[in-house]
């Protein structure tokens, strides 16, 4: 059974700490323009999946119960930065597998200022569910004093320019050109361009990586109305209609950390198995796909996820995004929306928030940043952890 996205919404995603809201108004706002971008009503919604990772038990219920009370089943989902993404997968599959006509996927974030942690308990790493992942980066280039999830992208980072020779003017173009590219984005938490000169004479975070290679912490929903091609029929929804054409998740496996490397360790191999597994699934490839949305939660890992997906060769990927093929103008258009280093990063919609932008470009409805005559789009959503998500959606 095929599965559609008809309707999507999202907020502002802010600063910290600077609009007066809670996470429950955000998901109010999300979630009423996702409905009534369907043409939809709550009342009609069967299932509800929501993804978020630094509130409470049942936040997702708090949160869904200001768009109705209905009674629906409400789950709530966290898998780390791939948790909106995550939640947009169970409300595919619940539709794909004939179970429901109807589900609302929902993600949102309120954070705190500052970097994130490394999800360790009271310091001690040796709890982190993350562990294993900076133990691989502990044992290659020991422990600094600097935030820990700039350090393990950082460190990788410094691996791919001691392999391939990717300079930092390379890092910095892909700041540069998310940051240009969110200048059009009313969604986006930074409006302001930078040039490559500007991004590598910022505040070094971890080096080679400087505050404007960085995603920010921010506030943040997002919302899509997933349903079945019975749903789109009945409710002559054709229009509005984006076909989640594959999807894909992956976990960590052996080769995260068989080789002792910071890039395995952050996702690389997982990245690449999910794309292999979308493009089976959909008989397209990355030569189909016109416009994506992917997980630059640093600079670096733009670069790793190109290769990932097969856009170009290992170790390709600083000259690729040197060349002007990922923008406006070039072979394909990547992150659009500004990406997680300028649009922001609130983790729980996040994934959400990608597949939103990639349904407004296969429509035509993306305003100045519009991809001309996009008409497959591709999301890819990591987390450290770890999961990776990419979604393909054809119009």
């Amino acid at each position: 059974m095929k599965s559609y996205i008809v309707g999507v919404g999202m907020t502002k995603f802010e600063k910290p700490e600077t609009r007066d809201w809670q996470y429950w108004d955000m998901v109010k706002e999300a979630g009423t323009n996702a409905l009534e971008d369907a043409g939809i009503t709550y009342d009609q919604v069967e299932q509800v999946p929501v993804g978020y990772c630094f509130q409470a038990s049942t936040a997702g219920q708090r949160a869904a119960y200001e768009l109705g009370l209905t009674g629906v089943p409400v789950y709530n989902v966290n898998n780390n930065c791939a948790t909106g993404s995550t939640a947009l997968m169970m409300a595919r599959q619940f539709v794909e597998g004939g179970l429901n006509d109807c589900v609302l996927a929902l993600g949102f974030e309120k954070m705190a200022r500052g970097a994130l942690g490394g999800g360790s308990d009271g310091g001690d790493f040796k709890t982190s569910p993350v562990a294993r992942h900076y133990g691989i980066m502990a044992a290659r280039h020991g422990f600094e004093m600097t935030p820990p999830t700039a350090q393990i992208f950082g460190n990788a980072a410094r691996e791919h320019m001691e392999k391939y020779g990717t300079t930092e003017a390379q890092l910095a173009a892909v700041g540069a050109k998310n940051h240009r590219h969110s200048t059009n984005n009313p969604y986006a938490q930074f409006q302001d361009a930078y040039t490559v000169d500007e991004i590598l004479a910022a505040k070094t975070i971890h080096r080679p990586l400087t505050k404007l290679q960085c995603s920010p912490t921010s506030d943040g929903a997002a919302a899509a109305v997933v349903v079945s091609e019975r749903f789109v029929e009945r409710h002559g929804l054709a229009e509005r209609a984006v076909e989640i054409a594959a999807q894909a998740m992956t976990t960590d496996t052996g080769e995260s950390f068989a080789s002792g490397s910071c890039v395995d360790a952050v996702g690389q191999p997982m990245s690449r198995e999910a794309a292999r597994q979308v493009y089976e699934t959909s008989g397209l490839g990355i030569e189909d796909v016109d416009v994506v949305e992917l997980h630059d939660c640093f600079s670096v890992n733009e670069l790793l996820t190109y290769e990932a997906l097969g856009m170009c060769a290992p170790g390709e990927s600083g000259k690729l995004v040197e060349s002007g093929a990922t923008t406006y103008g070039g072979r394909w258009v990547v992150n659009p929306s500004g990406g997680l280093i300028s649009k922001g990063h609130p983790l729980g919609a996040t994934g959400i928030a990608q597949v939103a932008e990639l349904t407004w470009q296969l429509r035509g409805e993306a305003a100045a940043r519009q991809v001309e005559g996009a008409r497959v789009g591709l999301a890819h959503n990591i987390g450290l952890g770890g999961a990776a998500v990419v979604t393909v959606l054809r119009r």
